[in-house]
């Protein structure tokens, strides 16, 4: 009878680590939105850009990011450049810790709207949250935000911690181009 008691335990703690487990994942919220009327089929390539006033991650942190991004933009048939004639500008933001997140827009010309009307608002992001954005050169709008909680953990596993990013930017950009 021992045994069968034995097995009876492994199997209870095996479907609660399945929970804990599905729980983790499950916790990973992704939310998006966009600028309505945006047609994104015009969108063929994109350059990443960096948002004034934002805090970065270090070169190895921000690489891996723009990796696990450009993997599902490239699966999205969009096309990485470094012209300033890209159809998109991307940019992200990062926190660690609670930090601010910083929205420009406003008319007028370049990247960082010299010459011309500008606003920045800004608001906080949780720990560990990516917030991608995506811009239309041509009008200076934000046509797309998304973010992603949970994504990124400063644990010394980084087998895990590419995973976990990889997982959640497939979940942020599965529903990109948006279907209006």
């Amino acid at each position: 009878m021992w045994p069968r008691q034995v097995t009876t335990v492994f199997s209870a703690l095996a479907v609660a680590l399945l929970i804990l487990t599905v729980g983790r994942v499950a916790a990973q919220d992704v939310r998006y939105n966009f600028m309505p009327g945006t047609d994104f089929s015009k969108f063929y390539t994109y350059k990443w850009v960096a948002v004034p006033n934002a805090t970065y991650p270090n070169q190895i942190v921000d690489a891996q990011i723009k990796d696990a991004i450009n993997s599902q933009l490239s699966a999205k048939g969009l096309t990485l450049t470094d012209s300033d004639k890209a159809d998109l500008y991307v940019a992200y933001q990062t926190s660690i810790d609670q930090q601010k997140q910083w929205n420009a827009y406003g008319m007028g010309g370049g990247w960082r709207f010299g010459g011309g009307m500008a606003s920045a608002t800004s608001s906080t992001i949780d720990v560990g949250t990516l917030v991608v954005d995506m811009y239309d050169p041509s009008t200076k709008q934000l046509v797309w935000t998304g973010r992603a909680t949970k994504t990124l953990n400063p644990s010394s596993n980084q087998e895990k911690n590419q995973k976990n990013l990889n997982n959640a930017m497939a979940k942020l950009l599965k529903n990109y181009p948006p279907k209006h």
